[in-house]
């Protein structure tokens, strides 16, 4: 019974000392299991990386991404944040894609118009134009018909300039979006090598996604 008492007293100075919250002792523990848990979580993901990394086929893809590298990525995944901001990207991106290559083939569409109906003026004027006047007036034709090429040409040309440039800007958004989020291996860069790492990850993490990822629970 004394020592019944002893140890309640023991436990209620702790208490007191530590203002009604619990020793620390219990909550250590607690915290040791859950760092247990999270470790274990991102081991499972590790794996699941390497095996991924496995299939694939090519080999300079494989020496740059170390078990460090996979270490790190696999942290960032552990919560799912990173695979939504990916799939968000994908999404602008292709919508970014199917818009550009809706305004090229409306600006073609509207080049044939064109063709065609200086075509159709060019033949209505040689149809009503006097027969020795005829050459003169297909010279000017000439001339008008290599303005219209010329004008088609510029027009292509700024039209994939700007194509060049919209999605090298998307580029640049999801490198920082994805720097921002803590994934290894991503920031603004134009170096081919690193741009060919980084749309590595991306397939990597795209690959592990579709293996069943849950937020918070390890690969099947």
């Amino acid at each position: 019974a004394t020592q019944g008492r002893t140890t309640f007293t023991q436990d209620y100075k702790i208490t007191r000392r530590h203002k009604g919250k619990p020793p620390k002792r219990a909550k250590k523990g607690k915290q040791q299991t859950r760092t247990q848990c999270d470790t274990t979580v991102q081991t499972q993901r590790v794996t699941q990386c390497t095996t991924v990394l496995g299939e694939h086929n090519s080999n300079s893809f494989q020496q740059r991404l170390s078990h460090t590298t996979l270490s790190d990525l696999a942290l960032v995944l552990i919560d799912g944040t990173v695979f939504e901001i990916v799939q968000g990207l994908l999404e602008i991106q292709h919508l970014t894609e199917k818009s550009l290559y809706n305004q090229r083939l409306k600006l073609q569409s509207e080049h044939r118009v064109l063709k065609q109906t200086l075509l159709n003026k060019h033949k209505e004027a040689q149809q009503a134009c006097r027969p020795h006047n005829l050459p003169i007036l297909r010279a000017a034709q000439q001339r008008e018909q290599e303005a219209m090429e010329h004008r088609i040409r510029e027009e292509q040309r700024m039209m994939d300039e700007k194509i060049v440039l919209e999605l090298d800007q998307k580029v640049v958004d999801q490198q920082s979006t994805l720097e921002k989020a803590g994934v290894t291996g991503f920031y603004v860069t134009t170096n081919p090598q690193e741009l060919t790492l980084q749309m590595n990850l991306l397939e990597l993490i795209r690959k592990l996604q579709q293996r069943g990822y849950q937020p918070g629970k390890p690969f099947p």
